[in-house]
């Protein structure tokens, strides 16, 4: 159970700056890609979002800083609605978010509205050696209106649920530093992730 129901009730007990940041960059594509549960609350998702966003996509990340406790930053997807958020993924023709979640195999749940580019992502992680699957579980298929990654003009987003497992290989440490070392298999992700994307770009006009 998430401590705070809303942005507004988060930013009255938290400090900006000190306990959680803000990102957020223009893209020239219809694509953004978030990370609303960024920093110590769910480890390396930021990276990834980021990278994958690269120049291209527009990029949007809500980072918890705490030295602990980041957990206590989490805003459940369907409740999400920090201002930058919302208007980076409302102004995106199709939202792609990346979250962590537990498992110590691994795994990527993609959830979301975006049935064909679900199955386009699945494809294409599963052709570059990873496990994926489209999701149906509870709290991870990600097709509620509300949840943010479908909070987009299209109104069909995309969630990408990352296992605990999976990170943990794409990175030296997932423990709270600035500069986390990337690997070659993080690379390797988020190429996969660019070349679905890119193929749904095309296809999209």
């Amino acid at each position: 159970m998430d401590r705070y129901s809303n942005y507004d009730d988060l930013k009255q007990h938290e400090t900006e700056g000190e306990d959680y940041v803000i990102l957020s960059r223009a893209g020239n594509s219809p694509v953004a890609v978030i990370a609303t549960h960024g920093g110590g609350i769910e480890p390396g998702t930021v990276d990834i979002a980021d990278v994958l966003a690269g120049a291209e996509h527009a990029f949007y990340a809500f980072k918890g800083i705490k030295k602990e406790g980041n957990a206590v930053l989490h805003i459940s997807s369907n409740k999400f609605d920090e201002p930058e958020g919302i208007r980076i993924s409302k102004a995106a023709e199709i939202v792609v978010s990346i979250h962590g979640c537990k498992g110590k195999d691994d795994r990527v749940f993609v959830g979301g509205r975006n049935q064909n580019l679900k199955e386009k992502i699945c494809y294409e992680l599963e052709k570059a050696g990873f496990n994926s699957e489209v999701s149906a579980k509870e709290g991870l298929h990600a097709r509620n209106p509300e949840n943010i990654c479908n909070r987009c003009m299209s109104g069909e987003g995309v969630q990408l649920e990352i296992t605990r497992g999976l990170r943990e290989k794409m990175f030296d440490s997932l423990g709270r530093r600035s500069l986390r070392k990337r690997n070659k298999l993080f690379y390797r992700f988020v190429a996969t992730l660019r070349e679905a994307l890119r193929g749904e770009m095309t296809e999209g006009g």
